[in-house]
This record gives structure tokens, sequence and C-alpha cells, in this order.
């Protein structure tokens, strides 16, 4: 007998036909920049617009979510997330999102779910004028087995040198306000799936607490806060999306040296999701707020003149603290408790 490569587990005609389908979905976000899209062996971008340009990068994975995808045979947030978590990270400095990249690996192409994640590439891409420029599907039977796939994306952004916000001139007595996040994003998911299980049959499990299956609540797609800070950044001094870390190990990334957050949790309403996997794993307060977002998608920091102006245009916005002189290890302060990434300070 002839050996084939579809033989031995990779279908090139399958896998050209599911690629085909993405790039009619990343057609639609091409910009006038892009001079070479899906389908050549590298996407070219001409830079413009810009006098003294920046090129911001990211690259991130949706983690252990996908799990529970493929237990809930749905793949059509998995795309949205990836995009909208390397668009946030990017805008931390207050770049543009201008063209994404993503790399999708499979044991076995399934066209029906390579098409729903592309189009949540897509549809996520579009909504903030980024262009879908290219990716990487790999088939790798051997590598993945069963349902078993990951996917990571890369973000360009682009943005003028004096334009860049690194929070530098945060200083003691700015405001830190907080926009809501909608339940874990994309980051814990390996206590997650310890806490709550991840069969299909555990994760149809509905809780009175959630008003839905702890399943959708776990799926619910990450916040992307461009749209809606974009126009506000002439105000905003620093820029903190909480992602892998938690509160405490991201808000002190966009700190000066020396300065510490001191938050006020009863400013800020935590996603039902997450207390429910709080009290039902009997997890520490110190070890949520070191893991998860507990309901802070984007901390932003500001000057108090500023905070009647943001809270106005941010209406689910809160202000829930202010920036202080650091004293001792701790870079977070929540309700009087001292927080570092390694331990309770």
């Amino acid at each position: 007998m002839k050996e084939t490569y579809a033989s031995a587990g990779v279908d090139i005609d399958l896998k050209s036909k599911a690629i085909s389908k993405i790039g009619k979905y990343a057609k639609a976000t091409l910009r006038p920049e892009v001079l070479s899209g899906v389908g050549f062996f590298g996407g070219l971008y001409e830079i413009k617009g810009y006098k003294n340009p920046v090129i911001i990068s990211s690259v991130d994975g949706v983690g252990t979510k996908l799990k529970l995808a493929s237990a809930l045979n749905k793949y059509d947030t998995v795309g949205a997330d990836i995009v909208n978590h390397c668009v946030n990270d990017i805008f931390t400095c207050g770049a543009e999102p201008i063209f994404f990249l993503d790399y999708i690996a499979v044991g076995k192409v399934i066209p029906e779910r390579l098409e729903a994640i592309g189009k949540g590439l897509a549809a996520a891409c579009k909504e903030v004028g980024c262009a879908l420029i290219g990716g990487e599907t790999a088939e790798m039977p051997g590598v993945y087995h069963g349902d078993d796939f990951d996917l990571v994306g890369f973000v360009a952004g682009g943005i003028e040198k004096d334009r860049i916000k690194m929070g530098g001139d945060i200083a003691a007595g700015d405001a830190i306000l907080a926009l809501p996040s909608n339940g874990l994003h994309t980051n814990g998911y390996s206590l997650a799936r310890r806490v709550f299980g991840e069969t299909a049959s555990a994760l149809n499990k509905r809780y009175a607490e959630l008003g839905t299956t702890v399943g959708e609540a776990l799926m619910a797609t990450h916040t992307c806060y461009y749209n809606q800070l974009e126009p506000l950044l002439k105000d905003i001094k620093g820029l903190a999306h909480i992602t892998g870390g938690g509160i405490v190990g991201n808000i002190p990334r966009s700190l000066p040296k020396g300065m510490a957050a001191r938050l006020d949790s009863r400013t800020w309403k935590v996603p039902p999701i997450l207390k429910l996997l709080q009290k039902k794993g009997n997890v520490d307060i110190a070890e949520m707020y070191r893991v998860f977002n507990m309901g802070i998608g984007m901390a932003v920091i500001c000057v108090p003149e500023k905070v009647r102006k943001l809270t106005k245009a941010l209406p689910e916005s809160s202000v829930v603290g202010e920036v202080i002189k650091q004293k001792g290890t701790a870079r977070v302060i929540i309700d009087g408790e001292g927080y570092r990434q390694d331990k309770v300070a």
C-alpha cells in the first residue's frame, strides 16, 4: 500500500478548503495599507499616516479556555477572545491596532470548527479596524489528540513616538478607575476547570446565582476596551490590562518605581462567576487577587481633575482607588491588606 500524507493524519485538501473560508472573512478586515493578505508567504503592510512611528507588538494565547470550547463544541467566541486580549495589551501604551495574525494548531482539521474560529477572529478585528493579514493553520496528529487544539494571536499596533503612554508621569494622588470585566476573560481557566470540571455535563449545570449555565458564564467573550477608551486617551495617564497575574500582578506594570495602588473592593462589582468559583473552590481571597481580574478588566489612571469627565464618558466605570507612594514591598493594597505577586506582603 502506498503511503500518503492523508494516511498519516494530515489532509492537505481539507485544510486548504478550511483556510479558504477563513480567508473570506479576513478579506473584509483589510485596510488600504495591506499590500498582501492571506495567501502569500507573508503579510505585507505599508506603514502610513505616522510622522515618527513606533510599532507595538504582542503575542498571546487563549489558554485552557480552549478545553471548555471543545467540551461545549462552541468555537465562535474564542477567536474574538484572542483578538480582544491582544488589542487590549498593546492599547495600554496608546497604540492603534493595525494588523493581526493567528496560529491555529489541531490534531485533525474539522472545517466548520476552523470556520467558526476564523469568523470570530475577523469580526473582532473588524470591530477595532485591525486587518487580519494572515496566519497559520497546522494539522499535527500525534501532538494534538481528539478535540485538542491551540489558538495563538499576534498583533501589531502603531503610535507616534511622542504619544506613547508608559505611566512615567503617574504620581501619588492620581485616581484609579476600573472598567468592568464580564468574567474570567482568558485567564485562570486551569483553576476554574479544577473547581467546576470540564465535561459537558459539568459545564451545562445551572446555578441560580449565575442565571445561566456555568459553561456559558465561563465562555463569555473577553471584553475589548479600545473603542470606548481611544477617544479619551489625552485625559489618561496610564492603563493596565488585568490578565494573567490578576489585579496584583498587572496594575504595578503601569506604575513608576516607588508607586503603589490602594484599592477599595467595595467600589466595584465582582462577577457572579468569580464569586461562585471562590466559594465552591474555597479559594483564599489573596489567591483570587493574584490569579483573576476580579471584575476589573482595565484599570485607568488619571489626575483627579479628569475623573468626572472620564466617568461621565464611561458610565460603566467606577473610581476604585488611588496611586500612593510605596511603603514596604507591597505594590497593591486592597482594603488595607498589602499584596505582592509572590505572596501576601
